[in-house]
């Protein structure tokens, strides 16, 4: 994993739990933004996908630049011989400067627009008592989405670690099938929790962004209905036997913050961590994107105390259970130290003791379909196609004919 440098660092004089959006819109000082471009690179060398990027367009100019001139200049002999070609040369040779400085324009146009971002994105962060991070390289979060694809990073990611870990980021992964390859891109809030919770899965039905990508992958029979119209906004997958333990965490003053604050992004509860997901960028310039993601956060957080006292019984059952101790004869006095108030029965110190937090391991992931069922269905589908003019003229040749 490739962490750079946060930049910049927010004074110590932030105040936590505030939300100031200036620096998204105020003007800015050009000569800041270069020297915040200069620290950005010295601190983010380029990678090796990038450099490769590079090479490829320089060749693919070196390619194709050569070629349009040679046809250029065929065309100018073929119009007029000699006068011709010189004429197609100086043509050809203005397109090819031309051609050059639209490029470099471009090129220029794009670095300085994207280095405005960064500053702006970073000097938003330390307003807001968090770190700006360029880009992190294979993320090392449990959320399903982390785990997918190649070439997984995110940027523009901004994180807060006091009171609680919070970081907010654009995330991409590229797929491949052997013939084209795919990037997908996510947007994605991430929340330390303070204890594991079982994973749990809310598909907004608003953006249906995981019902066609991971929701479906799920097995039909993890999804769990719970109470009001919660379901007209979330489908809920649980692992099966956690669903008491949904109920608990999803208890209707949780749901409804849900529903009023987090309706259009995709939920997953994984290990202990709290993830948000959208099918766009997150970290952006627009003053209300960050409004609502700070507020949907905030909104989420102050109804999740109980999440923190969460149990899971299953890990207690799993524990060696402590034996009870020999009690002595009817009538006779319980030994104990000197002092110790004498009792006539004996405590049960196993069942006494809380679960220790944590998830047992049929909890930890909700199970996913087999594949293989589903070709299993393509195949036999095909095979019925196929076979059933053969078996209807066998059995008219045998019976009928």
């Amino acid at each position: 994993m490739t962490v750079p440098a946060p930049a910049p660092v927010p004074s110590a004089g932030t105040p936590a739990g505030h939300f100031d959006a200036r620096a998204l819109l105020d003007p800015v000082n050009p000569a800041e933004v270069d020297a915040f471009a200069r620290a950005q690179r010295a601190a983010n060398r380029s990678s090796a996908g990038q450099i490769i990027a590079w090479v490829a367009m320089g060749f693919a100019l070196l390619c194709v630049v050569p070629v349009i001139g040679i046809m250029i200049l065929g065309l100018g002999y073929t119009i007029g011989r000699g006068t011709g070609v010189a004429v197609a040369g100086l043509v050809a040779l203005l397109l090819f400067a031309g051609l050059i400085v639209g490029i470099v324009m471009l090129v220029r146009r794009g670095i300085r627009t994207r280095n405005l971002t960064r500053f702006r994105l970073a000097r938003f962060a330390g307003a807001n008592a968090m770190s700006y991070f360029e880009r992190i390289d294979d993320p090392p979060l449990p959320g399903m989405i982390f785990s997918s694809g190649s070439s997984r990073m995110s940027t523009d990611v901004l994180r807060g670690v006091e009171p609680r870990f919070v970081e907010f980021g654009n995330y991409q992964y590229t797929t491949s099938n052997g013939k084209q390859s795919q990037t997908h891109r996510w947007g994605y809030v991430a929340v330390k929790l303070d204890v594991p919770l079982p994973n749990i899965v809310l598909d907004a039905l608003g953006n249906n962004t995981l019902g066609s990508t991971v929701a479906g992958a799920f097995r039909g029979d993890q999804r769990l209905s719970l109470e009001g119209d919660f379901d007209r906004y979330f489908s809920l997958f649980c692992p099966a036997g956690y669903e008491v333990d949904a109920l608990y965490l999803f208890t209707p003053d949780v749901m409804a913050r849900f529903i009023d604050h987090a309706a259009q992004l995709d939920v997953e509860i994984v290990d202990d961590w709290l993830f948000l997901y959208a099918r766009r960028e997150v970290s952006t310039l627009d003053p209300a994107t960050w409004a609502w993601l700070f507020g949907a956060v905030g909104a989420l957080l102050t109804k999740l105390d109980q999440w923190a006292r969460w149990r899971d019984d299953r890990l207690r059952l799993s524990a060696p259970v402590a034996q009870h101790p020999i009690l002595p004869a009817y009538g006779a006095a319980a030994p104990g130290p000197a002092g110790s108030a004498a009792l006539p029965f004996a405590a049960p110190q196993g069942l006494l003791t809380p679960p220790p937090p944590g998830v047992a391991p049929p909890g930890q992931r909700l199970k996913r379909r087999s594949p293989w069922l589903i070709v299993g269905i393509i195949v036999g589908v095909m095979l019925v196609v196929t076979m059933a003019p053969f078996a209807i003229g066998i059995f008219s040749f045998l019976f009928l004919g």
